[in-house]
């Protein structure tokens, strides 16, 4: 839930019509100069030519090459296509008769003027060089099949040698050259997680002289035909969503008082685009359930459409973090107790979820039953989520209003949410090992006299406070909440914590790290109700002391340095099943 103070003069608003008009005059962002990859080194005898591929980028559009050799003379064989972005240029090298060093420097030149280069290194030989033939250019293959066998052909006059190869970078088993002409044939087997990518093979022949040749192959994988379901109305009786199925959210899906749905592990559940009153959501009302059940090797995933990730994959093969806003996410409501404005003194009181429009019925939460139950919800993954519905109101990426602790949620991962991670709108639900990376606004938000626990998480990143801690909204309030044992990478987040003078809430074990050198980010005050704070430690950023970003009182807070912390998160819970994990977020931790 967003805090904002907003108050705009006359001469402030003429101000920014003003620059937002300058604005409108300027031409488009400046484009990055063009990039030119590096060849791998490749040997030619004297005399001989050696045909070399230069990638290269352009965002302004290619305009021209030229390039320039020592050692022999180069001509451009296949050069880049007009405007194009990106593509590849080939140039042919003729090795002189004095054998050596010899080097290609390719500039690339783009629309703007700007221009980009690099060179290929070459080794000239007065030997007879290594060559390789038979291997494709290009390949494809529906992930989980095998590409070849592709029979190379390897001429090494001089042997023995070694074939090398690698794929993506990552050296695969080499092979001993041991016969001029030695056919070799090559297997390689894909798997499930690299459907929808591409994957680079270079192969390198290097005989006993030293001498080199390379070829280079592009496989494309491709996602195996997986059925689309796509789910328009609400869920009005039991049912299951299984794991050989996408199953798209066509609009706001509500499982429905009384009805269970069920989500085997490994499913994939994919939001349509939509703002507003068409914001595609999967809503828990009242008396719903949902039983989401994934596991370590089996998670849950919750993406967006535009995600080509299907079942079977952890990491997407073509969204990252900055991806956010593209679908709405996922709301559980239920009658356990909240305290929200105009609520009263005791338990009972209701209201309509933010994030959902106001005259839907199935959007109110809050009750008188503690011990309410909604469900399992274990190893589930919400990405790309937190569309707008109205102007301040987006969706978190797990809201839980009035849910109450009959209902089990531990292995949560929310990423590139636009509005909080997870909120808690009063109820007494617990959640266990939760992980937030790249949220809009905060990771964790306590509001309307949540009485549960959060314990073990990570966050990374947050765009506004990693935590912001409300209180009771109302009268209403009956013991603390509890966050403990939290690992946090500041970085840019606005703030430490944020509290309220009546935040009922009590934090242990938490553990600040690469705060800011140019934030001042703080933990604002502390309650003025009863609370418990204890074990904090942060790793202080420059000449900074504890007390300038804990301002409201340091007791309870001391400073360690980087890896010598002692409290904080188990990361091991996260290790494995994680978009964070895949993308090598958690080494840091």
């Amino acid at each position: 839930m967003k805090k904002r103070y907003l108050k705009l003069t006359a001469a402030v608003l003429a101000a920014l019509t003003i620059a937002f008009t300058s604005c409108d005059d300027d031409d488009d962002d400046p484009k990055a100069n063009p990039t030119v990859d590096q060849p791998t080194t490749q040997s030619v005898q004297v005399g001989n030519s050696v045909d070399i591929t230069f990638a290269y980028t352009a965002e302004a559009g290619f305009a021209s090459s030229n390039a320039v050799a020592t050692g022999g003379t180069v001509s451009v064989t296949t050069d880049g296509t007009a405007g194009a972005a990106s593509g590849n240029i080939v140039v042919s090298f003729t090795a002189g008769t004095t054998s050596g060093a010899g080097s290609v420097t390719l500039t690339v030149t783009d629309n703007d003027g700007n221009t980009g280069l690099n060179t290929a290194v070459l080794s000239i030989s007065d030997s007879p060089v290594p060559a390789i033939a038979g291997i494709p250019a290009t390949a494809s293959v529906v992930a989980e099949s095998t590409l070849g066998p592709v029979a190379a052909t390897i001429t090494m006059e001089d042997v023995p040698g070694t074939l090398a190869i690698t794929a993506n970078g990552e050296a695969l088993t080499p092979v001993d050259i041991t016969t001029d002409g030695q056919v070799v044939n090559f297997e390689y087997p894909t798997t499930i997680a690299q459907a929808s990518t591409e994957i680079e093979f270079v192969f390198t022949a290097t005989d006993s002289d030293g001498d080199i040749a390379t070829a280079n192959h592009t496989l494309t994988v491709e996602a195996p035909a997986i059925p689309v379901l796509v789910v328009g109305g609400n869920i009005e009786a039991n049912t299951t969503w299984y794991a050989d199925t996408i199953y798209e959210l066509g609009n706001r899906v509500t499982v429905l008082d009384g009805a269970t749905l069920t989500i085997e592990a490994g499913t994939v559940i994919k939001g349509q685009p939509g703002t507003g009153a068409n914001a595609t959501a999967l809503l828990v009302a009242r008396g719903g359930m949902l039983m989401a059940q994934g596991t370590a090797t089996d998670p849950i995933i919750f993406t967006s459409t535009s995600d080509l990730l299907v079942p079977g994959q952890i990491n997407s093969p073509n969204l990252t973090e900055a991806t956010n806003g593209t679908w709405g996410g996922v709301i559980i409501l239920g009658n356990a107790p909240i305290s929200p404005k105009g609520g009263g003194a005791v338990a009972g009181s209701e209201a309509a979820i933010e994030g959902i429009p106001a005259d839907d019925e199935n959007g109110k939460y809050g009750g008188t039953v503690e011990a309410d139950n909604s469900g399992t919800i274990t190893y589930i993954s919400i990405r790309h989520a937190g569309t707008n519905i109205g102007e301040g109101n987006e969706i978190n990426g797990l809201t839980l209003g009035g849910v109450g602790s009959g209902t089990t949620i531990s292995h949560v991962e929310i990423i590139a949410n636009q509005d909080d991670g997870i909120e808690f709108f009063g109820g007494t639900v617990d959640v266990s090992n939760a992980l937030v990376w790249a949220n809009g606004d905060d990771a964790i938000d306590g509001d309307q006299a949540w009485n549960g626990t959060v314990d073990n998480g990570i966050i990374i990143e947050a765009g506004d406070k990693p935590f912001e801690l409300d209180g009771p909204e109302a009268d209403y309030v009956n013991g603390n909440y509890t966050i403990s044992n939290f690992s946090v990478k500041v970085a840019d987040s606005e703030g430490l914590v944020d509290n309220d003078d009546n935040t009922n809430v009590d934090m242990n074990n938490i553990f600040f790290f690469d705060l800011s050198t140019t934030i001042l980010q703080t933990y604002d005050q502390l309650p003025t109700v009863t609370n418990s704070m204890t074990n904090f430690e942060i790793v202080l950023p420059g000449a900074n002391t504890i007390a300038d970003h804990f301002p409201a009182g340091v007791d309870f807070v001391t400073a360690v340095t980087d890896g010598n912390n002692t409290v904080g998160a188990d990361k091991s819970e996260f290790m494995g099943w994680t978009f964070a994990d895949a993308n090598g977020q958690l080494a840091d931790f």
